[in-house]
């Protein structure tokens, strides 16, 4: 089969794509081939600095994937060959809180990823792919959307008249909109781009600001709420736009900490003072996973593909990433 590799720390134009022997299912275990992968930032910063994350060589990059199952190991019953199906991100999480060894068994990561034509899978590491979605829709799920959904469903707890804000258009925030939409939430975007602020009023954002225009935004989300603040923000920025979004959150608000995009230092006390609950969120278990699909297949709701690469063009697909002028999401079709 073919994958790529990390195979040292040189970056994207050193990923290298690979022949390795055709793996086989152990009991309990399922083959896949898969069939798309999608690129998350997460899976671009392993690649780009993967000795401070004691990556080791060779490893397969990319959390997520979809495709078929196409033959299982012994004891296996919750799979058949045929099944269309994504992996998980965490492979074991499947409810409850995670903890240090679940921590420890991220695809892409610790584990070898999804960025091959081939991979093994515990049975209980998978999910149904909504029978709605295509494949290249279906490996956009296991990070970017389970984080947006555990940011908005698990922690804040969101319904019909809530208040979010959302930063940016990559795909946890795509994705945070679409939800929103979905369940009836008002939404405040920020955005850089006059064409990226069209898209997100195309796609039923109810207020959008221009972060270069407006860069204290935290002032025009107070404005638009009354002064009061947002219910919850949905932080993909990090360090440096997190100080805006704690003014931009209302008295015992909630900020999903999703993002390390930016750097900078923060001040705790508007934390304490305004008895905001910072919750860090990092993807989700296979139970959210399957609730979020049960909702994806209800409503009909389809993934937003900014751009779709063949295998052989998967580093143009990191360097696309890193360049961050995609709306939603980047997928590498295998």
């Amino acid at each position: 089969m073919k994958a790529y590799e990390i195979v040292s720390d040189g970056g994207v134009d050193a990923l290298a794509l690979n022949e390795r022997p055709d793996p086989k299912p152990g009991p309990g275990q399922v083959l896949v081939r898969v069939r798309a992968s999608s690129i998350n930032y997460r899976d671009l910063s392993t690649v780009e600095d993967p000795v401070p994350r004691g990556i080791p060589y060779p490893r397969i990059p990319n959390s997520d994937g979809a495709g078929d199952v196409v033959e299982v190991g012994a004891g296996v019953t919750r799979w058949k060959a045929g099944d269309k199906v994504c992996g998980c991100f965490f492979q074991g999480w499947i409810d409850g809180d995670v903890n240090a060894e679940l921590t420890g068994r991220a695809l892409g990561g610790a584990l070898d990823g999804m960025l091959t034509e081939y991979r093994v899978l515990g049975e209980d590491g998978l999910v149904r792919l909504p029978d709605n979605l295509s494949y290249e829709e279906g490996a956009t799920l296991p990070c970017a959307a389970l984080t947006a959904w555990h940011s908005l469903v698990e922690v804040a707890r969101v319904k019909a008249g809530t208040t979010v804000l959302l930063l940016g258009t990559g795909g946890v925030s795509v994705f945070a909109l679409q939800f929103c939409r979905m369940m009836g939430v008002r939404t405040i975007c920020t955005s850089s781009s006059d064409e990226k602020i069209e898209r997100l009023k195309q796609m039923g954002a109810d207020e959008v600001i221009n972060y270069r225009a407006c860069p204290d935004w935290h002032h025009n989300v107070l404005d638009l709420t009354g002064g009061k603040g947002v219910d919850h923000t949905v932080e993909v920025g990090g360090a440096g736009t997190l100080e805006r979004s704690i003014a931009a959150t209302r008295i015992a608000g909630s900020i999903g900490l999703i993002g390390i995009l930016t750097g900078g230092q923060i001040n705790p006390v508007n934390v304490m003072r305004k008895s905001i609950r910072l919750q860090g969120i990092y993807v989700g278990s296979r139970r959210m996973f399957e609730d979020m699909n049960a909702a994806i297949s209800l409503h009909g709701l389809k993934p937003v593909i900014s751009e779709t690469y063949e295998l052989a063009d998967a580093r143009q697909a990191f360097h696309a990433m890193r360049a961050a002028g995609h709306f939603g999401k980047l997928v590498v079709r295998l």
